[in-house]
């Protein structure tokens, strides 16, 4: 990792977590509002979604929404044996467990979990945006690894990818590495740039 990718995380967890509470939900309420009427989110029955963490903008009004229109929502699951991430299906109240980075699961066996290419919409968290589609993230690469055959033309290329961020999270020009797998869309609580 870079010194730079390393600053520009740093700067940009601190912004998103400098936010006020009250500051957090009216972000959540303005982005819900530009995703659930777009096209991809209209016209999608299976979408991951992820539960907000670290300041990240919270997709839980999205996510009542989705299943307010009966659409099926999962969150992602860290793989035991690899280093990408399925999808488990998400209901209200449902029984969670912490993964090692302490982050809620849903409590469903594997035999439930979805890869990638069988969704129809995954929404992403991320670090930093640029209005190219590219998306920072942790720096994990579960995300990457998960939808690399995206890469390859031959492959579906379903999920359509939605990244989530704080407007304050944008920056000019993200550097890109081979392996990272650009964005479709980006949606903040002000707007959603179509790449």
């Amino acid at each position: 990792m870079s010194a730079s990718n390393s600053s520009i995380r740093a700067r940009n967890r601190q912004r998103r977590n400098q936010l006020t509470h009250l500051e957090q939900s009216a972000h959540a309420i303005g982005l819900a509002n530009q995703v659930c009427r777009s096209r991809p989110f209209l016209n999608s029955r299976r979408i991951a979604c992820y539960l907000a963490n670290d300041g990240e903008i919270d997709p839980a009004y999205i996510i009542h929404t989705a299943w307010k229109c009966r659409k099926q929502v999962y969150l992602p699951v860290l793989s035991p044996f690899q280093h990408k991430l399925y999808f488990a299906p998400y209901t209200r109240g449902m029984d969670m467990h912490i993964n090692r980075f302490n982050i809620p699961e849903p409590a469903r066996s594997p035999a439930g979990w979805l890869n990638a290419w069988q969704l129809d919409l995954m929404l992403l968290p991320l670090v930093a945006f640029d209005d190219n589609g590219n998306r920072m993230g942790m720096g994990g690469g579960f995300y990457d690894r998960s939808l690399a055959y995206r890469q390859s033309r031959t492959h579906s290329l379903k999920p359509r990818l939605i990244g989530l961020a704080h407007e304050l999270q944008r920056e000019q020009q993200l550097a890109t590495n081979r392996w990272d797998i650009p964005l479709d869309m980006i949606a903040t609580e002000k707007r959603v740039i179509t790449i």
